[in-house]
């Protein structure tokens, strides 16, 4: 075996993640987006100014980098799939005697080798997890080589290949509904380790009823490969101002890799109980000191009791809690898996001022950073292995499960906010194999759901969407989608309680539907106008039975706000139900739905794929939030149509007590909210718009708190006839960057405002188009979205001239 091939052990990450040397490796790198004939071609010096050598061209990228930034959503190829290359020189300075260096990997994609120069040192396949390759030997190695001082004047070439190639063998399938991603898409580190490091720490707090002592239970790996004979050290635990409550001591003798070993189990007394109103957090203070080198390491940690009532709801702490959630992809406009933390900080923020106190981190282990922001900001997860869809695999594909779920639930262990360990998603879903066998299926998830319980007896385990494996797991989450893929949405009660009586404890996880942002229809509201009747509010069977609502209605942010009211509003009143998570926060990528308004992407997020807000977001808002807050429905809706004096629905998402609409300076009245008068519990205004301008104010009242909102929209009761002509027109110009809007009109210029007609934007000159974000605004191919659609440029200090096609429509220029 080749001495540099030491074990890639995952189970060790926590070692690099906060041992006290650790240095992130973001600039000075070097990508090639294909492969090389040799290692050595990474590294030969060039012998000839702009000889053949300097081929192929590398470009120069920061870290965390994904290959699939932009083709991802690139309407026309696919994305790509292969492998890549990163390179770069590192100064090293371990100043630990007989100590190691470490490149730490926070996730790679999909299968990652790492080389010293040309000597390969490790190697791992997973894109998800977290694992360390310890480069010390081969370093060692590298400075007897004269190119150490010759070529790289004392520095360390090290070069590391990432491949998303496919392959059945590998989960997740790539029958999966997102992107298999490739590159160092998630922090890299150096760390500087002494003799003897701390691995994972397992601290394992609990407490009972009446909840007036808790205990953690800690115990620890190492990282010991020259077995070192002794290690000792201290544990100190301390509460949320800084203050040590409890310190021990601990002697482990002849620890070894991927041991835990017990360190102690200590007390706390009248421990302050973690929830999502109150994320109280206790600090584990680990030192480890051998051979006259100490290392520190600490970790988060939470009291909290929680529990799935048989046949009823879950409860925290002893009291009733609704799990109000949602789901979240690691992908971002622009970036794709590579997200930085500030935008990971951004998007569990967003999260957290919609009033969500849950997350099923969808469909992978993901990033530390996440982990530590639900602990932080008080937000329940669900977290599974990335087993998705296709079937089951051989040997290697059940070992790669195996590792992965064990990684995912050593290296999170401790983090309060997990309450649920995933094992798999739609594994119903065949297609990978020849052989579809449930039996099979049915053995190796049993086999999942042992190890997640030996692993951690703490938590729960679950599936969705797995009928035949159902019974298997502590909690199952079935398939509704009540509106969407099954039925209309005034049935969604009546699903969900014919799911609940299958199971012994039910969460639904994913519900919803796509809404192509700026899309807006009359048609929804109009329908659910017609059904109501005084004094009794809306009749259901009347919605329910609209074609028109169920049908032309879909696609629209308009359709899709009132599906998600409805399920709120339900929800309010269903004692039995543990909780929901509806299907998805924020749109992201997915190479399976090419024909979608916006191609390669889904749709179902009620932020866009930059953060955008849809309309949607508020009415979960208005439901979850307890911070005032009050949003006239249509901020990106400019142009709304009808009849002359044809009444209007206008509706305000708010959780304030009353509030009262003015458009155009008349009162149209206070409403008081109540949350089972739909629409908009109550909170919405039959109106006379007047042909042209319209000023919409709303005042919300909570308590003494006022709240305001206010929009513009313009009201058009001119009729139009088929799509004939586009309009091209600059309407911003800022900072460098201009914004360009194509209109569609019919042949007698009238805005054709429900036009959903593909257009293709292009661009030739000095100027950039900021497409592939995969948004409605960052797009250079989607449906316009009420007969416009909208992109930028950067004029790069030149000129350039802009374009619009569309099937069967002449084509448009802009000089800029």
């Amino acid at each position: 075996m080749n001495r540099y091939f030491i074990a890639v052990i995952v189970s060790f990450i926590s070692i690099a993640a906060s041992a006290q040397q650790k240095i992130r490796l973001n600039n000075n790198w070097e990508f090639l987006k294909q492969d090389v004939g040799s290692t050595w071609e990474t590294v030969r010096p060039i012998v000839i100014k702009d000889g053949p050598e300097l081929y192929p061209l590398w470009t120069k990228v920061n870290l965390p980098h994904c290959f699939n930034a932009r083709d991802a959503v690139d309407p026309d190829v696919n994305y790509y799939q292969g492998p890549g290359w990163y390179r770069t020189q590192l100064s090293i300075n371990n100043p630990y005697k007989n100590g190691h260096t470490i490149l730490h990997f926070e996730g790679a994609g999909q299968k990652t080798d790492v080389y010293v120069y040309t000597t390969k040192v490790g190697s791992h396949v997973g894109g998800y997890d977290e694992w360390f390759v310890d480069l010390t030997q081969a370093i060692e190695d590298f400075k007897k080589n004269p190119a150490f001082t010759k070529q790289f004047k004392g520095k360390i070439p090290v070069e590391i290949r990432c491949d998303n190639s496919r392959n059945a063998e590998s989960i997740p399938s790539q029958l999966s509904d997102f992107n298999i991603y490739g590159g160092i898409y998630r922090y890299l580190n150096l760390v500087y380790q002494p003799q003897v490091a701390i691995g994972n720490v397992l601290a394992s707090a609990s407490v009972e009823k009446p909840y007036k002592t808790g205990s953690i239970d800690i115990r620890s790996m190492f990282y010991n490969p020259e077995h070192v004979a002794q290690v000792s050290g201290t544990v100190k635990i301390s509460d949320a101002s800084g203050k040590v409550i409890v310190t021990e001591s601990y002697t482990a003798s002849n620890p070894e890799d991927g041991k835990a070993y017990p360190i102690g189990k200590v007390s706390v007394n009248k421990p302050n109980l973690w929830s999502p109103n109150d994320p109280y957090l206790y600090t584990v203070e680990l030192t480890a000191t051998a051979n006259g080198q100490t290392v520190t390491q600490k970790e988060k940690v939470g009291f909290r009791d929680f529990l799935f009532a048989d046949n009823g709801p879950f409860y925290l702490n002893g009291k009733r809690l609704l799990l109000r959630g949602t789901h979240r992809h690691e992908d971002h406009a622009g970036v794709a898996a590579a997200m930085t933390d500030t935008m990971m900080n951004q998007e569990m923020q967003l999260i957290k001022d919609m009033g969500a106190n849950f997350i099923r981190l969808g469909h992978y282990q993901q990033s530390r950073i996440i982990l530590n922001l639900c602990d932080s900001l008080g937000i329940f997860v669900w977290e599974e292995e990335p087993w998705c869809r296709g079937g089951l695999g051989g040997d290697v594909y059940k070992n790669q499960a195996r590792r992965m779920m064990t990684n995912m639930i050593e290296q999170h262990y401790n983090h309060p906010a997990i309450i649920l360990w995933g094992l798999g998603n739609e594994n119903d879903w065949d297609g990978d194999f020849p052989e579809f066998d449930k039996a099979k299926i049915r053995a190796f998830m049993s086999e999942q759901n042992d190890l997640a319980h030996r692993l951690d007896p703490s938590r729960k385990t679950t599936i969705r969407r797995c009928d035949f494996c159902k019974d298997i797991v502590d909690v199952y989450s079935p398939s509704i989608w009540a509106g969407w893929y099954k039925g209309s949405y005034p049935e969604y009660v009546k699903f969900s309680e014919t799911e609940f009586k299958k199971v012994k404890h039910l969460f639904h996880a994913e519900w919803g539907g796509d809404s192509h942002a700026g899309r807006h229809s009359e048609i929804p509201d109009k329908a659910i106008a017609g059904a109501m009747k005084p004094g009794i509010g809306v009749d259901t069977a009347m919605i329910k039975n609209s074609v028109k609502l169920l049908k032309d209605g879909d696609w629209s942010e308009s359709n899709i706000v009132n599906l998600f009211d409805w399920h709120l509003k339900e929800q309010e009143n269903m004692p039995w139900l543990t909780g929901s998570a509806f299907w998805t926060f924020k749109d992201f990528s997915t190479p399976i739905r090419f024909d979608n308004p916006l191609p390669y992407m889904n749709q179902k997020g009620v932020v866009e794929r930059d953060f955008t807000k849809k309309e949607a977001y508020y009415v979960f808002q208005s439901y979850w939030s307890a911070k005032p807050t009050a949003h006239i429905y249509g901020h990106n809706w400019p142009v709304r149509w009808g009849d002359d004096g044809e009444l209007k629905m206008v509706k305000a998402y708010s959780n304030c007590d009353e509030a009262e609409l003015f458009v155009n300076g008349k009162s149209y009245g206070v409403k008081k909210r109540n949350s089972q008068d739909f629409p908009a519990a109550g909170l919405h205004w039959m109106v006379s718009f007047i042909a042209g301008k319209n000023e919409i104010l709303l005042k919300a009242h909570k308590g003494k708190v006022m709240v305001t909102d206010t929009i513009t929209q313009i009201y058009q009761t001119a009729k139009w006839g088929k799509p004939a002509k586009m309009v091209l027109e600059k309407i911003a110009d800022k900072n460098g960057t201009v914004t360009i809007q194509v209109t569609l009109t019919d042949s007698k210029g009238i805005l054709c405002v429900d036009a959903a007609n593909w257009v293709n934007f292009s661009l030739t000159g000095d100027g950039t188009l900021l497409d592939d974000l995969g948004t409605t605004r960052g797009s250079r191919k989607l449906q316009a979205y009420n007969g416009r659609a909208i992109i930028s440029i950067k004029k790069n200090n030149g000129k350039s001239v802009a374009g619009v096609q569309s099937p069967g429509i002449p084509t448009v220029f802009l000089n800029l």
